[in-house]
């Protein structure tokens, strides 16, 4: 167990001890095992071994065959392992054979990335939608869970509603999970009058989405810090799962294009369906972007794999026909490696490398119908030179006889509001 400040710093650390487990019927499971592994250590688990077997069908009781563990049983032994943390999700009544197999206690990788989020999550809202993650999790496993957690106490895997709470009947847990959709309600309304308030505005929304711990938080910082009004800075480290709460930051670029730019929770392979249906109300924010821009760590040999999860995920949450951009970071890392083809770009947001040119493509993706114009609006209609100032920074504002004249840059939508007051040119005493 890690438990982290939040300047990202460790205060407290508990010495566990574990032996990784898996089973494929065939396929090549190397890389989910080594990202079970970066797992454990970003929670603070020390890693003895990592065990793999093959085998032409999953044991529905024990999941492992009887003989492998046995094996794992020995090497727990003479290890000096505390858990087992195998890579699938396992039944209540697989974790207790196992647990009674071999005599230590077994978390699988659903309950492990559920504690990393409970242990990280920082604002109330996604307090409330890990618990309630870790409830619909738990839910059809308190047969498997009870025993375990009187014998095994608190620690991995038991953060968040606690022993006593899981030892309730069913009807306490859904009371509880009724009471957390209930909040969580209030919350999503809330989200959806800003939501409203900016779709009012016409200001474009651009969301950073991608594996976790691919940059993104490191890209919207590069992208602040290069916006003249130095908007306040998000959370950023090297680490899996910083970023837990959605936060959004508005940019202006040349002095008149803005948007806004979200930084979401980042994915991870097998994302645990519950925590998926938890953050859903954070993630619709993703679903209704203008722009994607999906980050990849492009100096990581599976970024491939990355790409295909977080495009599963993106698709489940509604979000798979969203215009984006597919953005390679941390090519600094990677010497001489570019992007592959249109609607991709290569970046290091550590040293700012490709961030115009980033900027430049997501310019053309979101303002691509904007249009110069040329205003002459009469004095009574003082609502329509605020809907102008709001909508965008106008070239030039000239107060004369017959009404205010602005030139600047408007959309579609706008255009249309303001036909009657387009004119061809700008009248004499306008200054230009």
């Amino acid at each position: 167990m890690i438990r982290i400040d939040d300047k990202g710093n460790v205060t407290e650390r508990e010495s566990v001890k574990a032996i990784l487990a898996g089973v494929t019927t065939g396929g090549d499971i190397s890389y989910s095992m080594e990202e079970l592994g970066g797992l454990a250590e970003a929670a603070g688990i020390e890693v003895l071994a990592s065990v793999v077997q093959s085998v032409e069908k999953i044991n529905a009781a024990t999941y492992m065959g009887s003989g492998k563990l046995e094996e794992m049983k020995e090497a727990a032994s003479n290890m000096g392992a505390d858990m087992l943390i195998f890579n699938d999700e396992l039944s209540g009544m697989q974790i207790r054979n196992i647990e009674d197999a071999v005599g230590v206690k077994v978390i699988d990788r659903t309950i492990l990335i559920l504690d990393i989020f409970a242990d990280r999550a920082q604002t109330k809202e996604a307090q409330l939608q890990v618990e309630l993650a870790q409830l619909q999790y738990r839910m059809p496993r308190l047969t498997g869970f009870g025993k375990a957690l009187s014998r095994l106490g608190g620690g991995i895997g038991t953060r968040g509603p606690g022993e006593k709470q899981l030892e309730t009947d069913r009807r306490h847990i859904r009371r509880r999970m009724d009471d957390i959709r209930a909040e969580l309600a209030e919350v999503k309304a809330g989200r959806g009058t800003q939501r409203a308030r900016r779709e009012k505005s016409g200001i474009p929304v651009v969301a950073l989405v991608g594996y976790t711990n691919a940059g993104k938080s490191s890209i919207m910082n590069r992208l602040l810090a290069m916006d003249e009004r130095e908007e306040k800075q998000v959370f950023e480290k090297d680490m899996l799962f910083a970023t837990l709460d959605t936060s959004q930051r508005r940019i202006t670029t040349d002095g008149k294009h803005s948007f806004i730019l979200i930084d979401t929770v980042g994915f991870v392979g097998k994302l645990p369906h519950t925590l998926i249906d938890a953050f859903k109300a954070t993630l619709e924010e993703v679903s209704m972007a203008d722009l994607l821009l999906h980050v990849v760590d492009a100096s990581l040999p599976g970024h491939d794999y990355q790409i295909q999860v977080t495009e599963k995920v993106l698709a489940e949450l509604g979000a798979g026909d969203r215009p984006t951009i597919l953005v390679y970071n941390k090519k600094d890392k990677v010497p001489g490696f570019d992007a592959l083809g249109r609607g991709q770009i290569a970046v290091s947001a550590r040293f700012g490398d490709g961030i115009d040119e980033l900027i430049e493509m997501i310019k053309e993706n979101v303002f691509a119908g904007l249009k110069t114009v040329d205003l002459l609006i009469p004095y009574t209609r003082g609502d329509l030179v605020s809907l102008v100032n709001e909508k965008t920074q106008p070239e030039k504002t000239a107060y004369l006889a017959e009404g205010t004249y602005i030139r600047a840059e408007l959309g579609e939508a706008e255009r249309g509001k303001l036909e009657e007051f387009i004119i061809d040119a700008p009248p004499e005493g306008a200054g230009l």
